[in-house]
């Protein structure tokens, strides 16, 4: 039992002797003041605080819902069913979605974020189409029309309704 104790006693001064724990400094650099080495260790990312007093009460996380964006993509395309729905890989993939109408026919959409920001180029929608004959044979092409447009211009809309709300609802709570 001695021997263990002994190991890791040997083992831990080891460790601690090359962490450098003691370098040389000139203390011209550093202000003799703690609060001041704090903030200036603060500043330059050398530290932490677990309890931080000055902190703001406001936090600021950033879950899909805060997202206008995500929001108004997964408003718009709510009447299919979702594949996958990533928010830290930013994609959005429907699964195949064919009205009453026409069986044979049916639609993928998928969507790639590029950005938060709510501009034409911060998404990339695709549309695949399917086309199945009597004997379940299947063509899937991609197309690019008006209804990507309009998926698109829907989305952004949507996206600076919600962005304007929760400007307006920030000023009212400040």
């Amino acid at each position: 039992m001695k021997f263990i104790q002994l190991l890791f006693l040997l083992q831990l001064l080891i460790f601690l002797n090359s962490c450098g724990i003691y370098r040389k400094t000139d203390a011209r650099k550093y202000p003799p003041n703690p609060k001041e080495r704090v903030a200036k260790n603060m500043e330059e990312g050398k530290g932490f605080r677990i309890f931080d007093s000055n902190r703001s009460k406001g936090t600021n996380y950033e879950f899909a819902s805060s997202n206008e964006l995500w929001r108004a993509t997964l408003d718009t395309i709510d009447f299919m069913p979702l594949t996958t729905a990533n928010y830290s890989g930013g994609i959005i993939v429907t699964d195949w979605y064919s009205d009453s109408e026409n069986l044979n026919e049916s639609l993928k959409i998928t969507v790639r974020f590029l950005s938060n920001e709510i501009r034409s180029d911060a998404l990339d929608l695709n549309i695949f189409y399917r086309d199945c004959d009597s004997s379940n044979r299947c063509k899937i092409i991609e197309k690019q029309g008006n209804l990507v447009a309009e998926l698109k211009k829907e989305i952004l809309k949507k996206a600076t309704v919600y962005k304007e709300e929760s400007t307006n609802k920030d000023k009212k709570d400040n």
